[in-house]
């Protein structure tokens, strides 16, 4: 499996949090597993995660909440507990904001999932317009993969460097190939996408851990009337230091779906 090499010692650190996600976890702790101080420890994971390193770990928890709705029968106050929140308010509002969707919506969402799959394979290929404006800026870009893949790609614009929350820009393709993103206002955004392939169970994808994609660490500037290149997005098997795909597939095929009839 492929590893940035760059900071290689932080691969220790990444397999220290996952084997105790469930226990507290300090910055200063976390550097010292590392041998370095907390103000250059939370330097050199940033530069190579491109997260801080409790932002890292609280997108670990949230993920741990997701696979909690799905497979066990706790209540939603046990389980933002289980993660370290105390406030049932303060875990519905953090978790709604980094999934998508509450709690609740998420753990009732299998049959959607799987029926918002099923649309999209019936509809075959598709393409939405493009928006004819010339206010703002065009993204394109070229979408590869390294391993064969059929099935249906999520990709979208984000504020940070990982896929939580309802993306800036975003849209599905139906195959490998060119993509574009119209009408871009100035800002910076993070190109991220991941896949699910034709036939995945719904929960393949409302947990989506081995599902192919990409993330850029390097931000896209777009500025005024200024030309953004081509992109080359390549998708790849999940990588020990990928943080969590959080926002939920199903909202986004699920908000396509309802442009892509309206249009």
């Amino acid at each position: 499996m492929v590893t940035d090499l760059k900071y290689s010692e932080i691969d220790e650190v990444i397999t220290y949090i996952h084997q105790r996600i469930d226990e507290p976890l300090q910055l200063s702790g976390l550097a010292w597993q590392a041998g370095y101080s907390p103000y250059h420890f939370a330097r050199i994971f940033k530069e190579r995660i491109g997260l801080s390193p409790l932002y890292y770990v609280s997108s670990l928890r949230l993920q741990r909440a997701k696979e909690l709705l799905l497979h066990t029968n706790m209540s939603i106050r046990d389980i933002g507990m289980e993660i370290g929140q105390q406030s049932l308010g303060t875990f519905t509002s953090r978790f709604t904001e980094r999934v998508g969707v509450t709690p609740s919506g998420f753990r009732s969402s299998i049959m959607q999932a799987a029926q918002c799959l099923e649309s999209l394979q019936k509809l075959n290929h598709w393409r939405i317009p493009h928006s004819t404006s010339n206010k703002y800026a065009r993204i394109t870009g070229t979408i590869q993969a390294e391993i064969p893949f059929k099935g249906v790609i999520l990709i979208g614009l984000f504020a940070k460097p990982i896929p939580e929350g309802l993306p800036l820009y975003g849209t599905l393709v139906s195959s490998l190939g060119e993509f574009c993103f119209t009408d871009v206002s100035p800002g910076t955004y993070y190109l991220m996408a991941t896949s699910v392939s034709w036939g995945s169970q719904a929960i393949d994808f409302l947990l989506p851990q081995s599902t192919l994609r990409t993330r850029s660490k390097e931000p896209i500037q777009v500025k005024p009337f200024t030309f953004v290149p081509h992109q080359q997005v390549m998708l790849y098997e999940p990588r020990p230091d990928d943080p969590p795909i959080l926002i939920s597939l199903p909202l986004l095929m699920d908000n396509f779906l309802k442009r892509f009839l309206q249009k």
